[in-house]
């Protein structure tokens, strides 16, 4: 059993999370959000990038499998 990190996550350790989040406040990226952040967004994006998604229904049955 793996006890450490998925290598989606070591992939996204990466990535420089302080330019995001302040390029997210420069564009007020976040205004009126619920739920689904623009983080959310990027790392199902990435995902779906990573694993060869084709579609948009694709994506959305993979995840809802996770």
């Amino acid at each position: 059993m793996n006890q450490g990190k998925t290598v989606f996550s070591q992939i996204m350790d990466f990535l420089p999370m302080t330019k995001f989040r302040h390029c997210v406040d420069r564009y007020n990226g976040n205004y009126r959000v619920r739920s689904f952040t623009c983080f959310d967004q990027f790392l199902c994006m990435a995902f779906a990038q990573l694993t060869y998604r084709e579609s948009l229904r694709d994506i959305e049955c993979f995840l809802r499998a996770m």
